[in-house]
């Protein structure tokens, strides 16, 4: 096995203080994150957009094997072709697919089987996950953690676009295998996530939510220190 070219580590130490405010500062800029299903029709600098799937890019991944693939769709018919698919999904989930508790869940978000905002959105990026690569013989490639990983690089992402003041919301209509075959993927490729990014229409609302306390989702073993 080939030994692997290392080279140093690119990293800067930062004082406590200026710590705390950049993780305080990150902190309340991703609680202020809400998804929305309300856009603008108004077009992004999807210059802006690339950067965005650019770091998205830099996520970690098992092996380094980069499972991922982000297509991003401005064309209006394709768009339109997408959400008509999608909603034929969501009418059978609507009707049939998810059981009663699933849909009372749903019932406080105003969700139903009508997507309106996969066209009102400037842009959709949809997110592929790599069940295995292909080599430049065009053999098979085994991969790794796929899923955790395109988790990941869906986080880089939805934190990048946040910041970089567009909207967006997390989409998954189950089963998504028309993603692939709309937008000419090869088999491999697996839908993984649909996100519409834009601007909040004017009036957009969303629900009234309150997210679960830090003590009810974070456990510091008793060694450690919980706060300081």
């Amino acid at each position: 096995m080939q030994e692997p070219e290392m080279i140093p580590l690119e990293f800067q130490r930062l004082p406590e203080d200026e710590m705390r405010l950049r993780a305080d500062d990150y902190g309340q800029r991703l609680a202020s994150r809400r998804s929305v299903r309300s856009f603008s029709s108004d077009s992004v600098p999807l210059g802006v957009v690339r950067t965005c799937i650019e770091a998205a890019a830099s996520a970690p991944s098992g092996a380094h094997k980069q499972p991922w693939r982000f297509v991003l769709v401005t064309e209006p018919h394709l768009k339109r072709e997408i959400r008509l698919a999608a909603e034929a999904e969501e009418r059978e989930n609507y009707g049939g697919r998810m059981n009663s508790k699933w849909i009372e869940d749903l019932a406080p978000l105003g969700t139903d089987h009508d997507k309106p905002f996969l066209e009102q959105a400037p842009c959709l990026i949809v997110i592929f996950r790599e069940a295995w690569g292909v080599d430049d013989a065009g053999d098979r490639r085994q991969h790794y953690y796929t899923q955790e990983s395109v988790g990941i690089a869906a986080g880089f992402l939805l934190s990048a676009l946040h910041f970089a003041g567009l909207a967006t919301l997390t989409h998954t209509p189950s089963p998504m295998g028309f993603l692939g075959t709309l937008l000419g993927q090869p088999q491999r490729m697996k839908a993984f996530l649909l996100i519409p990014v834009g601007y909040p229409a004017d009036g957009c609302q969303v629900p009234n939510l309150t997210r679960k306390s830090l003590d009810s989702v974070f456990y510091c073993d008793p060694g450690g220190q919980s706060s300081s």
